[in-house]
């Protein structure tokens, strides 16, 4: 009986040890966004799963001891984990799998955390965020769908130092950071500058980066105050597909349509595209958009990749000045909604730009980026504009048409890399860059008086009070091609920068750039004469000096301290350049004026990143401010007579917090502070210490979103959105000449503040959310100088349907 004994034990004992072995594996696998993965392959000792629709996965295991889990998929690397038992259910945290060309992308940034250990394609180099002396801003993803942003203007809001300034007409939109505006050389997207004509459509935005002060070292010929770089979404090797519809206010239908996945195992694909039609709060105001980017990533091996974006925009819509100024004045009598131009106006917009990206990971610790772009935009633009109107509310309105056709290309590459002197570490960048641009402007003849021969451009007059009384015209005048006006601008730049690590809390960024501008001198083109001239750019004795060249150097030198491994305190001065019109005493083309920027900041992270808080003050001063030369009599004989006597300066201070408060609790909120002014002008120049038009003291954000994790409601989403825009100066700053003469051009802009709220919920693979903005029905403007007097938006909601397949 014995042996039957020690059989039955040894029996028994085993179906025990097998029974305490026995556990399933629960978890959820995710690329580097966040995105659930779909059909993932888990293997574990010969046993395999796949994940479902969200990217969870179970896998029962009948085997005792540490296990080893394989997790593999197309197009992203390979990844093994060993884990150990907890039981009969052994739960993991989520599995993020890299794409196999995610080592030589930029890392994603993830929900509303803090990007200081991120590196981020706006910086080019690779470096990590906290070591980059120079404040950033991220608008991810999330925040974009959280506030169903449309527009690159609605994610700008939530960047403290940048306001939103008129956008003239409808043409464009038009942004102010530390005291300057952000014209289309400050705006990029995928690395490449883009023309920001015709609004630039949001659906396709992975995220907007945003790269604060000198960015001259990095980008050239750019204003001193931000660089803003838009990152589209890009081809997946896993399969997905998400379509929506928006509904809002004001008769806006809006379609979206998001799919993606793998063509073969090297060949990846994504389409983004989009419809909107829209009336307004301005009365006789609509809009018409047709949007669609393709992009497809040939994954060459797992050091290279080529990714191929194309996007194309069509927009059509009533150009809208806004409600102008009565006597110089804001008044708000005139309603919100009243339209000044004319009923038949026209503003219609195409934008083409095609990219390659080119990455390539040629050694262990060195990688190349090749971009190609090229960038078609037209515009063909009718009505009437600049409305200032007397104290009794009559305006005139004349009519201005154009039509413009620029062609841009641009070519960059980019070597990064890391390497040691003895015990030194070296992140280096080295970059070469060159623009392209060519540019036709047409003008014409405009015929508004029917029974003349003679062109003129006085149309009717209005009553800015009263502007549908029935009198007014509705024909759209004739019109003839009068000139055609042809320019050419090259740009080329090489640079170089080294982020050396002293030691571990001690490091030092330098670097260098050197840009070649030459603008070539136009030709226009008289179609009344069928005859070409060029144009001159007047020397000595008033000789032809040719094609215009700038050229210029742009340093950049910073110190940088980590006391902590979270905390990042730095210095940095820069410098960029501003090109000049116009020529000195002999008659040579002034060269540019040459800005100095200092900045002082501190990134700091607290709660394993959870939370940041970053905060930056600077100084930009201009000592070589072109100004017109005054004569000994105080008058201008000749206003393109130049010389280097002015001076302007522009502080401020930001500060920017971000954070996941706690699981599905997020915030992001900002401030900043700018006084931008004249110090030193000429003696019929501007006055001194005056804020300049179009800057703003104060800006402010805050946003809070709150998402429940579980029980019934898991999936319900709050949130609430706040927006303050401080005093700002429109109208003209007052010239020495106006205030001897009693005259004052500025209008002064009260602050407001704009509040939001949005409520949804996602139940499987369907979700909604609506929103309900300026819900306290505010009323307050954009304006640019005095013509242009854009009412902010009413109270007005939005909604968003989407699935997700």
């Amino acid at each position: 009986m014995k042996p039957l004994n020690t059989i039955l034990l040894l029996t028994a004992s085993s179906l025990i040890s097998v029974a305490q072995a026995q556990t399933t594996v629960k978890g959820k696998v995710t690329n580097q966004e966040g995105t659930e993965l779909a059909n993932i392959t888990i293997k574990a000792h010969g046993l395999s799963t796949k994940t479902d629709l969200s990217g969870n996965f179970e896998l029962y295991i009948p085997q005792a001891g540490e296990l080893s889990l394989d997790i593999s998929a197309m197009g992203y690397l390979e990844q093994h984990i060993r884990i150990k038992q907890a039981g009969k259910i052994t739960e993991i945290s989520a599995i993020r799998l890299k794409n196999r060309h995610q080592e030589i992308q930029e890392v994603a940034v993830l929900g509303y955390n803090s990007v200081n250990n991120k590196s981020l394609a706006i910086s080019k180099s690779g470096i990590l965020d906290r070591d980059l002396p120079q404040a950033v801003q991220v608008i991810n993803s999330e925040v974009i769908a959280d506030q169903q942003i449309n527009r690159l203007s609605d994610a700008l809001k939530n960047a403290n130092g940048i306001a939103l300034g008129s956008n003239r007409g409808g043409s464009n939109e038009n942004f102010f950071s530390r005291g300057y505006s952000l014209g289309s050389n400050n705006i990029f997207k995928n690395g490449s500058r883009t023309n920001n004509g015709g609004s630039i459509e949001a659906s396709t935005l992975e995220s907007v980066q945003i790269l604060k002060g000198s960015a001259a070292l990095l980008y050239g010929g750019v204003t001193g105050g931000a660089v803003v770089n838009m990152i589209t979404k890009k081809p997946k090797f896993t399969y997905g597909a998400e379509v929506a519809l928006r509904y809002g206010s004001y008769n806006q239908y809006k379609p979206l349509l998001d799919v993606y996945g793998p063509i073969s195992k090297k060949l990846a694909f994504r389409l983004v595209g989009t419809g909107e039609t829209s009336d307004s709060y301005r009365d006789y105001v609509e809009s018409k958009r047709i949007y669609v980017n393709p992009s497809i990533l040939y994954q060459i091996s797992d050091r290279s990749s080529l990714n191929i974006m194309f996007d194309y925009l069509k927009s059509n819509y009533t150009p809208d000045f806004g409600i102008g100024t009565v006597d110089g004045k804001l008044n708000q009598e005139v309603g919100r909604g009243a339209f000044i131009n004319t009923l038949w106006a026209i503003n219609n917009t195409n934008s083409k730009n095609t990219q390659a990206d080119y990455q390539l990971k040629f050694a262990e610790n060195w990688n190349l980026q090749v971009i190609a772009n090229l960038q078609q935009y037209d515009r063909d633009y009718y009505g009437s504009e600049r409305i200032a109107a007397d104290a009794l509310g009559i305006a005139n309105r004349t009519l201005n048409k154009t039509e413009q056709a620029e062609r841009t290309l641009n070519q960059q590459v980019n070597i990064t890399g890391q390497m040691r002197t003895g015990q030194i570490e070296h992140q280096v960048l080295i970059g070469a860059d060159a623009d392209q641009s060519h540019v036709k402007n047409y003008a014409f003849n405009i015929f508004a008086n029917a029974d003349s021969k003679e062109p003129s451009t006085a149309y009717d007059k209005i009553n800015v009070f009263n502007p549908y009384d029935g009198t007014l015209r509705s024909d759209m005048p004739t019109s003839t091609y009068k000139t055609r006006t042809s320019t050419n601008v090259q740009r080329y730049g090489v640079f170089i920068q080294d982020l050396i690590s002293l030691t571990k809390q001690f490091k030092v960024l330098a670097g260098l750039r050197y840009t070649y501008f030459n603008t070539n001198r136009s030709n226009v083109f008289d179609y009344a004469t069928q005859t070409s001239k060029v144009t001159e750019n007047p020397g000595k004795d008033k000789v032809d000096m040719g094609d215009k060249i700038d050229k210029a150097w742009s340093p950049k030198i910073a110190l940088i301290y980590q006391p902590l491994e979270r905390t990042s305190i730095y210095v940095t001065y820069a410098n960029n350049f501003t090109s000049n019109s116009g020529y000195d005493k002999a008659y040579v083309p002034m060269s540019p004026s040459s800005i100095d920027q200092y900045e002082a900041g501190i990134k700091n992270d607290f709660f394993q990143g959870r939370l940041s808080s970053n905060i930056t003050v600077y100084r930009i001063q201009n000592n070589r401010f072109a100004q017109s030369i005054v004569g000994e009599d105080g008058k201008i004989a000749d206003p393109n007579m130049k010389e280097f006597s002015g001076k302007t300066a522009s502080d401020g201070v930001e500060l920017d917090i971000t954070g996941e408060l706690a699981k599905g609790l997020n915030l992001l909120a900002g401030y900043s502070y700018n006084f931008m002014r004249y110090l030193e002008t000429s003696s019929t120049g501007s006055i001194e210490d005056i804020r300049l038009v179009g800057t703003t003291a104060h800006t402010a954000n805050g946003t809070l979103f709150y998402t429940l994790q579980s029980g019934k409601l898991a999936g319900l989403k709050l949130g609430v959105s706040t927006f303050y825009t401080g005093k700002r100066n429109a109208g003209w700053n007052n010239s020495k000449v106006n205030i001897a003469e009693g005259i004052n051009r500025l209008i002064s802009v009260d602050p407001f503040t704009t509040v939001d709220i949005s409520a949804g919920y996602r139940f499987k693979n369907w979700s909604i959310l609506g929103k309900l903005s300026n819900i306290g029905n505010v009323f307050n403007y954009y304006i640019h100088e005095n013509y242009s007097v854009n009412p902010i938006p009413p109270r007005s909601f939005t909604t968003t349907l989407s699935y997700k397949f």
